[in-house]
């Protein structure tokens, strides 16, 4: 069975893997749990640490959902632990991952410190298309989207957009932002043979 028909659906459509990692607390299990179109599979477990003070619990495994695009594309939403102890499942969930989408919380300073490891990690484990996405952000200013830029050592032609993991019309332009960048990295072989 070729590669092709192996992402196919019964009904037709293409099944697309799409990672959702970032550092602990960025809104990844918010994100999916907003888009996702069935009830969102999740592993998380209550937290008895330090960090309870920013929220009751943590993914431990995975958070999984599901969007359809249209009946020929169909989203799988995986969304990886953020604590590096959990770090183990991020080359997991990566396996097959056509692209990812790396979540940073924008109001905290040590969100994007904890996300140029997860950013180290995901560039050794694949070479696929990814968009940086800053939760909490009201718009994007220039200079912070520079600071993002050098910080994370992002290309210029990677994405850095502003979201609200809590509203849908926010995340789906982070998955849009993701799927231009997926479709320019299919065409940009088939341009250059033309």
């Amino acid at each position: 069975m070729s590669t092709r028909g192996a992402n196919r659906r019964k009904h037709g459509g293409t099944a697309v893997k799409i990672v959702v990692t970032g550092p602990f607390s960025a809104g990844k299990t918010t994100l999916i749990r907003t888009i996702s179109e069935i009830t969102v599979l999740s592993t998380e477990t209550d937290i008895t640490d330090a960090t309870r003070s920013r929220k009751a619990e943590t993914t431990v495994a995975m958070d999984f959902g599901r969007i359809t695009i249209d009946r020929d594309l169909v989203l799988y939403l995986f969304g990886t632990p953020g604590q590096e102890r959990f770090d183990f499942m991020w080359e997991i969930l990566g396996e097959g991952m056509l692209g990812y989408i790396l979540l940073i919380d924008a109001t905290r300073e040590d969100s994007l410190e904890q996300a140029v490891g997860i950013l180290a990690a995901f560039r050794k484990m694949a070479r696929v298309p990814f968009v940086v996405a800053l939760n909490h952000a009201d718009g994007l200013e220039p200079l912070e989207e520079e600071r993002v830029r050098s910080v994370l050592e992002l290309a210029e032609d990677t994405p850095v957009v502003p979201c609200d993991a809590t509203d849908r019309e926010s995340v789906k332009s982070v998955l849009l932002a993701l799927l231009y960048c997926v479709v320019d990295r299919i065409d940009a072989p088939a341009a250059a043979r033309a």
